[in-house]
C-alpha cells in the first residue's frame, strides 16, 4: 500500500466546516488504498493570537514557555480532525509532535533531528489514519520545541522522509506554484512541474507557497512533493528532481518579490583584509541573517563602502549591533533603508544562458527602475529596488520573459 503524507495549512483548518472538508479529502485517499498520515497547522490566525498573548504576558519571555503556548494551536486541530474522521466511520488517532519528532537547536526555531517512526508504523499497520500536529517536536531536555513559522511544512516533509512515504502532498489556499504572484500579475501561469532547485530559490526570494526548509529537506531526501488546492479538485504542481524529458518550458520558471528586506550601508570603512568579517561576524553571532552584499572600494583612498541587506524585522537589532562595534569597524556613517524590495528571476535556464541576466537588467533600465544591489546564484538573479517599484518590476519582467498566460502557446 502506498504511504502518503497529506499536509493542510491554517486556512484549510479554519473552523469545523473546513475541517470536515479536509476529512473528506483524507477519507477519499484512504479509501483509494493508501496508508495516510495527516499533518495539520493551527487554525488561520491562531498562532498569531498565541504569540500576542505571550508578548502581553512578558515582553522578555522564556522561549521554552513560549513554545508550550504556541504549540497548542496545532494540537487542537489534530484532535478535532481525528474526531471528525472517527465520526465518518474511519479509524483515526492523533499524536503529539513531541511523541514523534526529535528536535535540536534554539527554542522557537528548532531543527528536526530524527523521527520516531515505530508508533506511526504500528498505527498504519493497524489501518489507522495518523493525525499529527505540525510545527513542533521535543528537545533533548524533554521540552516542547517549535520549528519556526511555516514549520508545519518541515514537519510534514520530515515525517514523510522518516517513514519512507511515497510522496508528500501540501494542500494550501492556492492550487499550485505560479510563475509569479497572481495578485500582481493576474495572467500568471500555473507550472505543472518545477525542480527542487527552482522551488528552493523561489521560496527563498519571496514565493510563499512552501517553506524554504521543507523544500531543502525534500530535495536532500529525494522525496516527491505536490502542491495542491485544499478547496478545489484541480491539478497541482509537482516538485521534482529534474524536469521531464518532453517538458517544454520557459528557461525562467518564475519571478518573485520579497518585501521583507532592509538595506544597511556603512561608509568610510578601511579597505583592508578582514573588514567585511568585522561587520558580518557580530551580526551572525546575534542570529541575524545577511543576504545581498555589495563591497565597493574607492581607488587610491584605501577606504570602502559596504552595503548589505537583513530581514526587515531585524533592522533595529542589526543597526544596534553595528553601532556597538563602531570602534572596531571604524566606519564613518551608518545609513539604513526599510523601503526596499528584492525582485528575482529564477530558472534552471540561467545556468547555461548568461543573456538572461542581461535581459533582466535591460528590462528594468527601460522602465527607469534603479538597481540598489545585485546578487546571483547558479539559477537565480536578484536585484534590490525601491519598494514602490517592486510590483512594476515583477510585471515587466514577467512579460519580458514570456511568462504571461496568453503567450504560453
Amino acid at each position: 500500500m502506498p504511504r502518503i503524507v497529506m499536509k493542510f495549512g491554517g486556512t484549510s483548518m479554519a473552523g469545523i466546516e473546513r475541517i470536515r472538508s479536509v476529512a473528506g479529502r483524507v477519507k477519499r485517499e484512504a479509501e483509494a488504498g493508501s496508508e495516510v498520515l495527516v499533518v495539520v497547522s493551527a487554525m488561520a490566525g491562531e498562532t498569531d493570537r498565541l504569540v500576542q498573548l505571550c508578548r502581553e504576558a512578558a515582553a522578555l519571555h522564556d522561549p521554552r514557555e513560549y513554545d508550550v503556548v504556541v504549540a497548542s494551536g496545532e494540537q487542537v486541530t489534530a484532535g478535532l480532525l481525528a474526531m471528525t474522521l472517527q465520526n465518518m466511520g474511519l479509524s483515526a488517532r492523533s499524536f503529539m509532535g513531541w511523541q514523534l519528532i526529535k528536535a535540536s537547536g534554539v527554542h522557537g526555531n528548532a531543527r528536526v533531528e530524527a523521527i520516531e517512526r515505530s508508533a506511526l508504523d504500528e498505527a498504519l499497520t493497524a489501518g489507522e489514519i495518523a493525525v499529527i500536529p505540525g510545527f513542533q517536536g521535543v528537545s533533548h531536555d524533554g521540552r516542547v520545541a517549535t520549528l519556526g513559522r511555516g514549520g508545519s511544512d518541515t514537519s510534514a516533509v520530515a515525517i514523510a522522509a522518516g517513514i519512507g512515504a511515497d510522496r508528500c502532498d501540501i494542500y494550501t489556499d492556492v492550487d499550485g506554484v505560479y510563475t509569479t504572484d497572481p495578485r500582481i500579475v493576474p495572467n500568471a501561469r500555473k507550472l505543472g512541474q518545477v525542480t527542487f532547485e527552482e522551488m528552493l530559490e523561489l521560496a527563498g526570494v519571496g514565493a510563499k507557497v512552501l517553506q524554504t526548509r521543507s523544500v531543502g529537506l525534500a530535495m536532500r531526501e529525494k522525496l516527491p512533493l505536490r502542491v495542491l488546492s485544499a478547496f478545489e479538485d484541480l491539478p497541482g504542481t509537482e516538485i521534482v528532481a529534474e524536469l521531464g524529458a518532453d517538458m517544454e518550458r520557459n528557461a525562467i520558471a518564475g519571478i518573485a518579490a520579497d518585501r521583507n528586506e532592509a538595506r544597511i550601508t556603512l561608509t568610510g570603512i578601511a579597505d583592508r583584509p578582514g573588514m567585511v568579517a568585522a561587520v558580518i561576524t557580530p551580526l551572525a553571532e546575534a542570529g541575524i541573517a545577511i543576504d545581498m552584499i555589495v563591497h565597493a572600494a574607492t581607488a587610491g583612498e584605501r577606504r570602502s563602502d559596504l552595503t548589505f541587506t537583513v530581514p526587515r524585522p531585524a533592522l533595529a537589532q542589526a543597526t544596534a549591533v553595528i553601532e556597538a562595534q563602531k570602534a572596531t569597524i571604524g566606519f564613518e556613517t551608518l545609513m539604513s533603508d526599510a523601503a526596499v524590495a528584492k525582485v528575482s528571476i529564477v530558472g534552471v535556464g540561467i545556468r547555461s544562458n548568461p543573456a538572461l541576466a542581461a535581459r533582466m537588467f535591460e528590462t528594468l533600465a527601460e522602465r527607469k527602475i534603479n538597481l540598489l544591489a545585485v546578487t546571483t546564484s547558479e539559477i537565480k538573479v536578484s536585484a534590490l529596488v525601491a519598494e514602490n517599484q517592486a510590483e512594476l518590476a515583477v510585471r515587466v519582467l514577467h512579460s519580458a520573459f514570456g511568462l504571461d498566460a496568453e503567450k504560453a502557446a
